[in-house]
This record gives C-alpha cells, sequence and structure tokens, in this order.
C-alpha cells in the first residue's frame, strides 16, 4: 500500500495559510514595498479559536473589529481625506507594478481625490485689461494646447469678447514669483467663441462673431489664412486629430462647414462642402416658416472620419461622414446634407427629468481612457447627458448639482480631465462655480452618478473650462483665470484653520 500524502503543507510553505483579512493585506500593500511583499504568502483563511465574529486584541484586551467602510461613502470630510491619502499611498504601490497612467500624473482621480482641489489666491490667478477704459472684457473661450494635455508645458490659449487672444503659462510657481511671459494676438475685433490648437500645436483657429475663422502661426504670430462664408456668427471649431490643414466649423446660420488649408491661396476661403441646416428637421424648412435658424453650437471630431455635432434646439446628437463629401455646387444643400447625415440619437435625453420641451445642448466633449466610447453634452437643462459615440444613443446616467445652474447660456463649456475619469462643468450666477464630477465608471452596465463638488472663487459667471495634465483652467466674467491643482496637504490645512488660509488660499468645498 502506497503511504497517503501528507494533510499538511511541507516545511518550506507552511507560511502560505496565515491568520490574515483582505484588511490586512491592504495594509501590507501599502506599507510594504512592492518588491519585498509576497502577495501569495497572505491569502485570507479564517482565524483560529474563535467563533463567527472575528476579534483582534489591541492592548490585551479582546474586541470585535472595525466595520470597514467603502471609499466612496459619505463620512465626512475628515474621512474622505484620509481614505484620499490611502489610495494616494496604494496607488504609488501599484504604479511601481504597472506603471504611470499617462495624462493623470499617476493619480486616479475619485471624489476624495477632486475634493482636494485647491488654487492660490497670489501666484494661480491670471487677469487682463480691456481694450477699452471702463468695460470689462469677459472670456469666451479656452484651450489647453496638446502638448499641455500630456504632461508638457502647460500653454493656454484664452479668447475674450473684444476679440484678443491671449496664451498663458500657467505652470505651479511660488507667491512671491513673476508670471511667466504671455503672447497676445489680435485677430479679430469682435468676440472670439472658440479657440482650438491643431493636432501638433502649430497653428491656432478662431472663430468669431464677425463671419470669419482665423488661422494663426503660433511661432511667427502672423495670420495664414482668413476663411469666410458663413451668413452668421461662427461658434465653434473641430480640427482633424490627424491632420493639420483640415478643419470643420459650426455656426448661428445652421451650417457646418469643412476647410483644407491646402488650397491655392486665392481659393482657401472656399470651404470644401457645406452642410446647410444641420439641425432642421429633415424635410423641414424652418427658417422659411418659423423665421428661426436651429444654431450649431458644438463639433466634435470622432472615429473614421466622422463629425458629431450639436445644435440650440433640443438634445439630438447628429453623425456625419466626412469620407463620402460631395461638392455644394454640383447638388442642392438639401442634397448634400442627406447625403453626409447617416445617424442621429433616437431619442432627446433633454424631455426626460419632468422637462416640458427639449432643450438644446451648450457644450460637447469626448471622453478619452476608459470614457473614450462617450460623448458629453452640457444641456439647458443644467445636466450634464451621455451619449455612446458609435450609436449617438443617449445613456440613464447623467450627472448635476444642485447650484448648476445653465439659464441657456451658449457660453458655459465642459471639459474631460486627459485620463477621462474627471469632467469640468461652468455655472452662470452672481457667485460663479465650477463643478468636478467623477466620471471613471459613467461606461460601466450600471453606472452610478457621483455628486458633484464646488469649486467656488471667482465673481459672475464661470463660463469655459479646460483640463491639463495635473490642473484645470476656469474663466470667469471678472476678466480672471483660476488654476486649480489636487494637493490633500494643502486642503487639510485650509479644513482645520479656515479663518487664515481663505486669504492665500481658495478650496473645494
Amino acid at each position: 500500500m502506497l503511504p497517503s500524502p501528507s494533510s499538511s503543507p511541507a516545511q518550506p510553505h507552511r507560511d502560505i495559510l496565515l491568520n490574515c483579512t483582505n484588511q490586512t493585506l491592504l495594509n501590507l500593500a501599502v506599507d510594504t514595498p512592492a518588491k519585498s511583499l509576497d502577495l501569495w504568502s497572505y491569502l485570507p483563511t479564517p482565524a483560529k479559536d474563535v467563533g463567527t465574529k472575528r476579534l483582534y486584541t489591541e492592548g490585551g484586551s479582546p474586541r470585535k473589529r472595525a466595520r470597514v467602510e467603502s471609499w466612496n461613502s459619505d463620512v465626512g470630510e475628515a474621512g474622505s481625506i484620509a481614505r484620499a491619502e490611502v489610495r494616494a499611498r496604494r496607488n504609488c504601490w501599484l504604479k511601481t507594478l504597472r506603471g504611470p497612467m499617462p495624462g493623470c500624473a499617476g493619480l486616479l482621480p475619485s471624489t476624495p481625490i477632486l475634493k482636494s482641489f485647491v488654487s492660490s489666491n497670489k501666484s494661480d490667478i491670471f487677469k487682463w485689461d480691456a481694450l477699452d477704459d471702463g468695460f470689462i472684457n469677459p472670456p469666451y473661450a479656452c484651450s489647453y494646447s496638446h502638448n499641455a494635455k500630456s504632461g508638457g508645458k502647460p500653454h493656454l490659449a484664452l479668447a475674450t469678447e473684444h476679440g484678443s487672444v491671449h496664451i498663458l503659462d500657467t505652470q505651479k510657481r511660488l507667491d512671491w514669483d513673476v508670471e511667466p511671459q504671455r503672447t497676445t494676438f489680435q485677430p479679430h475685433h469682435n468676440g472670439v467663441y472658440d479657440v482650438k490648437w491643431s493636432c501638433y500645436d502649430q497653428f491656432l483657429a478662431t472663430c468669431s462673431a464677425d463671419r470669419s475663422v482665423r488661422i494663426l502661426d503660433v511661432s511667427s504670430g502672423n495670420s495664414i489664412a482668413t476663411l469666410q462664408g458663413h451668413s452668421g456668427s461662427v461658434k465653434c471649431i473641430a480640427w482633424d486629430p490627424q491632420n493639420n490643414m483640415v478643419l470643420s466649423t459650426g455656426g448661428r446660420d445652421g451650417n457646418i462647414k469643412v476647410w483644407d488649408l491646402r488650397l491655392p491661396h486665392g481659393e482657401v476661403s472656399e470651404p470644401v462642402t457645406t452642410i446647410s441646416g444641420a439641425h432642421d428637421e429633415l424635410g423641414h424648412k424652418s427658417k422659411k416658416k418659423t423665421g428661426l435658424q436651429h444654431s450649431v453650437t458644438n463639433l466634435v471630431r470622432a472615429k473614421n472620419m466622422a463629425l458629431i455635432s450639436s445644435g440650440s434646439s433640443d438634445g439630438i446628437l447628429r453623425c456625419w461622414d466626412l469620407r463620402f463629401m460631395a461638392s455644394t455646387k454640383k447638388s442642392k444643400a438639401t442634397q448634400n446634407r442627406r447625403t453626409l447625415y447617416f445617424r442621429s440619437s433616437p431619442m432627446d435625453p433633454t424631455t426626460l427629468h419632468n422637462s416640458r420641451r427639449a432643450r438644446g445642448i451648450l457644450s460637447l466633449a469626448a471622453g478619452t481612457g476608459p470614457t473614450s466610447d462617450l460623448i458629453f453634452a452640457l444641456g439647458a437643462d443644467s445636466r450634464i447627458h451621455t451619449y455612446t459615440s458609435s450609436t449617438l444613443e443617449p445613456l440613464r446616467i447623467n450627472y448635476t448639482h444642485p447650484s448648476l445652474r445653465t439659464n441657456s447660456s451658449f457660453y458655459l463649456g465642459i471639459s474631460v480631465s486627459p485620463c477621462g475619469r474627471s469632467l469640468a462643468s461652468g455655472s452662470t450666477g452672481i457667485q460663479g462655480s465650477a463643478f468636478l464630477f467623477d466620471i471613471s465608471n459613467a461606461a460601466r452596465t450600471f453606472p452610478r452618478a457621483e455628486p458633484g463638488v464646488k469649486l467656488s472663487a471667482q465673481i459672475g459667471e464661470i463660463g469655459p473650462v479646460d483640463w491639463a495634465d495635473g490642473m484645470l483652467a476656469t474663466c470667469a466674467d471678472e476678466s480672471t483665470v483660476r488654476i486649480w491643482r489636487p494637493d490633500i496637504e494643502v486642503y487639510r490645512s485650509c479644513l482645520e484653520n479656515p479663518t487664515e488660509k481663505k486669504w492665500d488660499w481658495s478650496w473645494a468645498s
């Protein structure tokens, strides 16, 4: 008869089964270097000589182990800060195993991290003067360069009501350091509604209420092209993500135009194609019957030469396939529009939530990373709706805040962080506020909308907002730009001594 194997593990493997729990494993993961930690030696096993309740001794007397709260449970500001610190330490340990996450500076945004955003009252504020004394010059649009979103120099392009464009260097500096030198252009003499960097940060495109689009060479500051063809104010711009010479524009005349800067100089003002009445009802000429124009409010470039647009009349998104562009000179505008248009949202999410009528879309933002297949839209109903970029179908999840107000202002903007886990939104009101939302789980099957975080430090409407790597820019009507960054230590000191710290810092509420 063969001897039966021993029921106990061999001598070299006796330390495999230990008395520990998952919380013990988490503490070891935080406190122990990754190279010296053997995860397989700490598998959770039942404790010995105890009943169904797990006991542990502290100070010689056994008692029940404290219940471990969820990371997202509402336990107050102190608990959120403590959890954020543990999460940050755990992420540093995980970073050694899987490497840094691009666009997030190694941090995994969540609601506790968003609550730790602070802004210095001395070094994080940028101001500019109006062209005429006695008049304010509020910002209409802002945009970080692609290099800034990937961790490079944080250059922010800012467009104002008087037609000027400022390029600011928003890198972190000490309170007594002078502001880095800025560059100022004057491409228009009317309000600039949008400003966008080309895919290689070589050009800046600006669109204005003077019905024109200017292309600026960033290195020289010269205007290399003037695009004219819209019959109304030009509202939005979208560059081709892979071609530095192709861009699309949308205007309040309801038209979308596609431009190619490689055309000869004499023909550069002529668009490649025009989509007339992009958000009018199919087969219905609303302009002739009602005298109203359904403006194009936003443009977002998607995969496979697709262009996604939103309008001012409802929450329906439309997708246009630019691979089948036809010349507008050989066909009627309605035929050209029907040729390009191939997908639309099956329903309008702005008609839900006890709304009596459809509301327009104020701003669009495309997701990245874990939200790369999503489109986020700020509606005039004071909600941020979520769509799938492949089908344009609205999802059940939406984001809002009790203090978020839009008042149908088409100067508000939203922006998704480079890592695709956080979203920022502007808001109207006398006391300007921006709002941050954790959207990291928006693409899940059963997502849950986390409560928003409020940033209040400016006066007037917070209109344009944009993210760079590790920072957020918010623009207010008082002609100021504030830069916000996550800093747990400063945030904790502000909570401990708010009376003294309020002179130096502003923090999330």
